[in-house]
């Protein structure tokens, strides 16, 4: 999987947005598929128009865990839009995930402006609950 700051230089490569819109598409195709068993209506994202799946491991327990996450989606560019999110939360610490917010990132590298209102709205869906989830791990 790609690093967030590796996404964030190839964004800064990029001029066209055809030329962007390809890469999220590619960073779609990179992602390891999600196995069928985690295709859960628990792991189902609500409020994306695509269906999309995100997976939690506590990879380190107490206080501040870190978290992994795995995801999918049937739209090949949520698909990549699922991959950034899970390059800028996956193996952090709970409480670092809580105080990231991905669509500053999404933001910066021009990404938001260019996404459909649903689409929008899906990814902001994706990073609540992975924030929400990491708030719940951190006061545990």
């Amino acid at each position: 999987m790609a690093r967030i700051d590796q996404i964030i230089d190839d964004f800064a490569y990029l001029e066209e947005w055809e030329d962007r819109y390809r890469y999220v598409i590619e960073l779609g195709k990179a992602l390891p598929e999600l196995p069928e068993a985690d295709r859960t209506p628990e792991n189902k994202v609500q409020g994306c128009a695509s269906q999309v799946w995100v997976v939690s491991h506590e990879e380190d327990g107490g206080a501040d865990p870190v978290l992994t996450f795995t995801g999918d989606s049937d739209a090949h560019i949520v698909r990549g839009l699922v991959a950034i999110v899970l390059a800028v939360y996956s193996g952090k610490h709970a409480s670092e995930i809580v105080s990231t917010d991905a669509i500053e990132i999404f933001d910066r590298i021009g990404l938001v402006e260019h996404l459909s209102s649903q689409r929008a709205n899906g990814l902001r869906s994706m990073v609540k609950r992975i924030r929400e989830e990491a708030r719940l791990k951190a006061a545990a």
